[in-house]
């Protein structure tokens, strides 16, 4: 099959639905078929030219809603080229446009919203979510209302994806998600991280990967590590862009002159080096507030590192039952616990905490696993 994601961008800084398309070439290509983007990026843009990915950039686009008159009818000339498409994400022009195109033609195309829906956002962003449900009707619950099936990373984002808005009409599907297996070799990986921060060889560390964002629960992290009952020889590196501009504001509210030594800032980490510090850490921590998937705890756990997470997290429930990592609310109390329990834990008990995270991968998160199940999907949309 030939495939077309439809993406607003391909810049690998948006994280999630990028991540996962990323994620998903390999498996899909090696079993034969064409994994292609489309995306309102400019052409010149500098994640066009780096991506791996084959991309029509077909902006560029105006401000956030990334909105491009010209959009649906570039779409409509490529897909005759294709078999499916997919829909990766919500509330920025490529859906409804991706719609616009994709309801008019033969092409059947299916919709990942990638947490989008989560009522999180309803409770959290009330202002957001009225301006949301103003336009649902025409533009969002159209594109999953004509979509030929809607498709989930875990059974729980199927469940609270219901719960937003109304109407709601969808031919849910759970396909799951996952990263692929380790190809670095840990001690390379190991040695261009700490090259890279030299300041933490030898040193003990909590790994927090992820966008600094309000989401994120960093503000959380922070004030349970600041805990004085947290060794003082254990450090946090905080891994991930910075485009909101949040850094400052935690670190004028919870990071004092005495703690600031043991808290590493490394902005955006990416290859050897992101996978060495997955390799060092004692642990990923992510006390998220809502966190669809996490692809960053599925590569935590693909590398054998137990992972601290809030219960949050969507897919926490098969973390718990493997033993592969520890799960609280999603509170400063909650992190705490967190940290406590694994501070706690004796070296065989980590040990074991090691293996049973490498094991929940193998069983859960293994990319090939969502990919065949993704095909076997679009193979029945396509048929019928």
């Amino acid at each position: 099959m030939k495939i077309l994601n439809l993406l607003p961008s391909v810049d690998p800084t948006r994280g999630g639905a990028v991540e996962a398309v990323r994620q998903l070439q390999i498996p899909t290509q090696n079993l034969g078929h064409t994994w292609d983007v489309v995306s309102l990026d400019a052409p010149d843009a500098p994640w066009v030219k780096d991506s791996p990915l084959k991309v029509h950039a077909l902006g560029p686009a105006l401000g956030f809603y990334a909105f491009s008159r010209r959009f649906s009818r570039q779409l409509a000339a490529i897909l005759p080229d294709y078999d499916a498409a997919i829909i990766h994400g919500l509330w920025q022009y490529h859906a409804f446009g991706g719609w616009r195109a994709l309801h008019r033609s033969p092409i059947p195309y299916g919709v990942y919203p990638h947490g989008m829906l989560d009522p999180y956002f309803k409770r959290q962003f009330p202002r957001k979510h009225l301006k949301k449900l103003a336009f649902w009707r025409w533009s969002e619950y159209r594109v999953l209302r004509d979509a030929n099936v809607v498709l989930f990373t875990c059974e729980s984002e199927k469940i609270l994806a219901r719960e937003s808005f109304r109407p709601y009409q969808a031919k849910e599907r759970v396909v799951g998600l996952g990263t692929a297996r380790p190809t670095e070799n840990a001690d390379a990986a190991r040695e261009a991280f700490l090259n890279r921060f030299p300041d933490l060889r030898g040193k003990r560390f909590l790994l927090f990967l992820a966008r600094i964002h309000p989401k994120k629960g960093l503000d959380l992290l922070l004030e349970a590590f600041a805990d004085p009952n947290i060794p003082p020889d254990v450090h946090l590196v905080i891994a991930g862009p910075d485009s909101g501009g949040w850094k400052a504001g935690l670190e004028g509210k919870f990071i004092s002159p005495a703690l600031a030594p043991r808290i590493i800032w490394t902005g955006m980490i990416e290859g050897e080096v992101k996978w060495g510090a997955f390799h060092t850490a004692d642990a990923f921590i992510l006390p998220s507030h809502q966190e669809n998937f996490g692809i960053a705890v599925a590569e935590a756990l693909a590398r054998g590192l137990p992972v601290l997470i809030s219960n949050q997290v969507n897919i926490w429930r098969e973390i718990e039952a493997s033993g592969a990592g520890f799960v609280a609310d999603d509170t400063v109390e909650g992190t705490q616990s967190l940290l406590s329990h694994w501070l706690t834990l004796s070296q065989i008990e980590r040990d074991i905490m090691r293996a049973s995270a490498a094991r929940c991968f193998e069983e859960h998160f293994a990319i090939d696993t969502a990919a065949h199940k993704l095909l076997e999907c679009l193979e029945e949309i396509c048929s019928d």
